[in-house]
């Protein structure tokens, strides 16, 4: 007999992000395992032909649509053996039914960046421990408590484990499982040449980064690095609030640095493989999708050292790690970068460890631990 898996999330498809991404690629595959899946959402999408029940609560007031989302999930939670939520803060009803979160960053210290509560530049490790004031020390205390509340912790990365340890979980609890990443497009070019050739580019030695361009996202870092490196030229793949200030700060470098706004996820892996390094030069990652996929079409990258992204990178192997912030030591890494025969000898080596982001994997993995609960 099915077991009843209720979903709790914020955003589910067609809304972009990874939590709704990721809940529309594994619960088919979970229901091959025996779940039966029901989704509760927020948002105002027209119901898909989905094979599994969704609901979606209006974003309408914040008082209302707390109460119509409360309303619903104590539904869903009287006929679930199991509630596996994607977020903190939704308002799912405390019981006897086993809950388990999957968490992919610090909520708390995304939404006090957002709202100026702390600095722009404050870092996301720096958040965990210090005084940022009442509120988004407030914050940060909700957030734990909440997490502390539930049974089990899914995590994609060992950084993100660690991260939850500290928010008073208990190791045990905690279980790392990586996401996965699907399969490059079939429509790729051959070669980096004639990916390049495909989008017109020519033989400029070239940079490409995508992320949403946040303050954490480090696109000004690399704006900052490239003064140095006039031979260079950066591609920006993507929107965000930091847009119009970058576009500023990029003057100086004239035609060297390209805004390309939103680039749909087929025409970023041509872009990916034409590129000579894909950067994320970011000063959080739970798990770099980014580089993973630009790994998965031969294009070593260059990364900061932060987060999860040492789970990826293997300094001098497939790509090349930097300390966040230094400006001069990524300057000095992008000259490197580009000496004769260093992109060729990275590239062989990108293939190394991607059998741990095996969709397969994942869903056994998941299935596995939504069973002990």
């Amino acid at each position: 007999m099915p077991q009843n898996l209720f979903i709790a999330t914020g955003i589910f498809h067609p809304e972009p992000g990874g939590p709704a991404t990721y809940l529309r690629e594994i619960l088919p595959a979970l229901q091959q395992k025996g779940w039966s899946p029901s989704v509760l959402t927020y948002g105002d999408a027209p119901t898909a032909d989905y094979p599994y029940p969704v609901t979606r609560v209006p974003r309408r007031t914040l008082p209302l649509r707390l109460w119509q989302y409360r309303q619903q999930a104590q539904k869903f939670s009287a006929d679930a053996d199991l509630i596996y939520a994607h977020t903190v803060d939704l308002p799912v009803p405390w019981g006897n039914t086993p809950r388990i979160i999957k968490i992919v960053g610090d909520q708390a210290w995304e939404r006090c960046i957002r709202r100026r509560w702390i600095p722009v530049t404050t870092d996301i490790d720096e958040y965990q421990h210090g005084d940022f004031g009442w509120l988004a020390n407030q914050q940060r205390e909700s957030r734990s408590r909440q997490v502390r509340g539930y049974n089990g912790v899914i995590v994609p990365s060992e950084y993100l484990k660690r991260m939850v340890q500290g928010w008073g979980v208990p190791e045990k609890n905690i279980h790392v499982i990586y996401n996965a990443i699907p399969a490059a497009p079939e429509n790729l070019p051959g070669s980096q040449q004639a990916a390049r050739q495909l989008l017109g580019w020519d033989d400029t030695p070239t940079i490409l980064t995508a992320a949403r361009l946040h303050p954490w996202k480090g696109v000004d870092h690399l704006i900052a690095a490239l003064q140095d490196v006039p031979y260079v030229r950066l591609m920006i793949a993507g929107e965000g609030p930091e847009l119009s200030r970058l576009q500023i700060y990029a003057e100086k470098a004239g035609w060297r640095v390209h805004f390309l706004g939103q680039v749909p996820r087929e025409q970023l892996a041509i872009m990916m493989q034409a590129a000579d390094y894909f950067a994320l030069y970011s000063g959080y990652e739970g798990l770099p999708h980014s580089l993973l996929e630009a790994l998965r079409v031969g294009t070593p990258v260059i990364a900061s050292d932060k987060g999860g992204n040492p789970e990826v990178v293997q300094h001098n192997m497939n790509g090349l790690l930097v300390p966040y912030v230094d400006i001069p030591a990524l300057t000095e890494t992008i000259e490197a970068a580009f000496q004769p025969g260093k992109r060729e000898a990275l590239a062989k080596n990108s293939r190394i460890g991607m059998e741990r982001f095996d969709f397969s994997r994942m869903v056994s993995e998941t299935d596995r631990v939504l069973r002990r609960y």
